[in-house]
């Protein structure tokens, strides 16, 4: 069962016992299983620009080069809704974190492991991400992939996550029937705030705004993107303090 509190998260010293037992844990579903939604399976897909530069491969320096430790460091989950919890010092592919999700004073602690690396380029684009897959005990089961992806001709900045995902083992029946009613309401704020933050560690100007009472998801069940700021736990992380996005909010360093 995933663990849960009320009120407050864990300790430093209490993440690394629990950091250090999710190590040898395995996965809480068959990667051979075909996950489909006949078989219970829900796929989230977002997309959406967050930078742009200029044409042709990426700039040293440029957006996508600084987009790519942002992905290694999760800096894009809003930590009002996700946190992530991990050795920084330890290697990048088999890293496992532990992924504290929070609502309505709730914490609920679950561990996933990066799994899957991806560092493509070819003539029309460059690709940067990563895939986790969850651990034993965790709250959801299944994998999700986050990337970023130049392309070329246009210079357009992306960033995309894609995740395939069941419920996982919840603590009692409230855990179970509030997650069936809160976790879309939390998804949508979640997939639009992780774009939001990228455009702003990034400091982006001048990109169209991102959808309010539309779609950003563009595969699986529909996602709409607004309201966030009523679906998002708690006074958001300054200096992203509301949906606005204008220049003015774009300076925020990623920590």
């Amino acid at each position: 069962m995933a663990e849960w509190r009320f009120g407050r998260g864990w300790r430093d010293d209490e993440l690394a016992v629990r950091l250090e037992q999710a190590q040898a844990s395995e996965r809480n579903f068959d990667l051979n299983e075909e996950m489909t939604a006949e078989r219970g399976w829900s796929r989230h897909y977002s997309s959406a620009i967050i930078a742009r530069e200029a044409p042709g491969p990426p700039e040293p320096g440029g957006p996508f080069e600084r987009a790519r430790p942002l992905l290694e460091r999760y800096a894009f989950s809003d930590p009002r809704i996700v946190k992530a919890h991990y050795d920084a010092a330890a290697p990048f592919l088999g890293r496992v974190m532990l992924l504290e999700a929070q609502v309505w004073g709730l914490h609920y602690l679950g561990a996933a492991i990066v799994s899957m690396l991806r560092d493509d380029r070819d003539g029309t684009r460059s690709e940067h991400g990563f895939r986790y897959d969850t651990l034993a005990s965790h709250f959801e089961r299944g994998s999700e992939w986050f990337v970023v992806t130049k392309d070329h001709p246009s210079g357009d900045v992306t960033f995309t996550v894609h995740a395939v995902w069941q419920r996982g083992a919840l603590p009692n029946f409230w855990s179970r029937i509030g997650f069936h009613v809160l976790a879309p309401r939390y998804q949508r704020a979640w997939h639009r705030l992780a774009h939001l933050r990228m455009r702003a560690f990034l400091g982006s100007v001048n990109l169209e705004p991102l959808p309010r009472g539309a779609r950003l998801v563009h595969q699986g069940p529909a996602l709409p993107v607004a309201p966030v700021q009523q679906t998002a736990s708690g006074p958001p992380p300054a200096p992203i303090t509301d949906e606005d996005e204008t220049p003015a909010r774009h300076a925020v360093e990623a920590s």
